[in-house]
């Protein structure tokens, strides 16, 4: 099989809201790939029916080659986006017995988890509560629970929520390492700029749908090159005033304009000079961000 995932037609619903509404997916091997989408979307639904944490109302959920069920559980890796650790456990203990649920012996399980706890700078707290441990080691020490004993597909809810920059790019460098040792990767989050760094493939959801899936580079190729980067000094209200103007996101010390089909960047250039003093002017591909919002705009879920 060459897919991690294969998701064919899911719906699920609870009570009258359709949290997922016919998503079919094919998520390869070996790559991260990037689950997108606002808050309440149905990304979290979605994950919970690849894991047979819940089950769909209708529709096949295929992971590894095989239905899902716990047949593959052992095989699977998965950070919740809500942490959630046994806070009286001892960190030690509580990562062997995680080891343990996928078929580790204690002792192997213990070796595994202190290496990892080594590596990420927890040697001295393994023995202490989870309780005593800054939210930041407590997500590290999750991040250990779900990649014990090497699972080929891991699951990532929202890995760099609450984290401080440090902490993101370690575990950034840790999922990198991880894909390139053979580990498919789902990661689900509504950070763009961290997706559009870190993943080969996405989709958007959207309201429980599929709205945008595939490549990231056939994605914006499809979304064309009419967006551009004006860094300038001096007041840069009247861009969006311009004819061909579409759209414009203030950044402060410059903007992003994305043009309407078939505009012309030259006007756009001749138009600000004449207005401004133009410091740098570049053509673009869109950037994720600038295509979910396109996307979604204002019909996004805030459930």
């Amino acid at each position: 099989m060459d897919s991690a995932v294969s998701l064919r037609n899911l719906v699920k619903t609870f009570g009258t809201h359709r949290a997922v509404d016919g998503v079919s997916l094919e998520i390869p091997r070996g790559i991260i790939f990037g689950l997108i989408g606002p808050n309440g979307a149905g990304k979290t639904t979605t994950i919970r029916m690849i894991l047979d944490i819940i089950r769909p109302d209708s529709g096949e959920v295929v992971v590894l080659g095989t239905p899902s069920g716990e047949q593959v559980k052992a095989r699977v890796g998965y950070l919740p986006e809500e942490r959630g650790l046994y806070r009286k456990t001892k960190v030690l203990e509580m990562l062997e017995y995680q080891g343990s649920l996928r078929g580790a012996s204690p002792a192997v399980a213990r070796k595994e988890a202190s290496a990892w706890l080594d590596r990420l700078e927890l040697a001295d707290w393994k023995a202490r509560k989870v309780e005593d441990l800054s939210k930041g080691m407590q997500q590290k020490v999750q991040f250990i629970g779900a990649v014990l004993g090497k699972p080929e597909l891991l699951i990532l809810d929202e890995p760099f929520s609450g984290l401080d920059p440090v902490n993101q790019n370690t575990f950034k460098d840790l999922m990198l390492e991880l894909n390139r040792n053979g580990a498919s990767i789902i990661f689900s989050t509504h950070q763009m700029d961290t997706a559009e760094k870190l993943c080969k493939e996405i989709a958007l959801i959207n309201m429980g749908k599929i709205v945008l899936n595939g490549s990231l580079s056939q994605i914006k190729s499809r979304f064309g090159k009419n967006s551009v980067m004006v860094e300038f000094d001096g007041d840069g209200a009247f861009l969006q005033t311009l004819p061909g103007v579409a759209r414009v996101d203030d950044y402060g010390r410059y903007r992003e304009v994305r043009l309407q089909d078939g505009a012309d960047p030259q006007a756009l250039l001749r138009a600000a000079v004449e207005r401004v003093t133009v410091r740098r002017f570049e053509i673009m591909e869109p950037t994720l961000h600038n295509i979910f919002i396109e996307k979604v705009g204002g019909h996004a879920t805030h459930a």
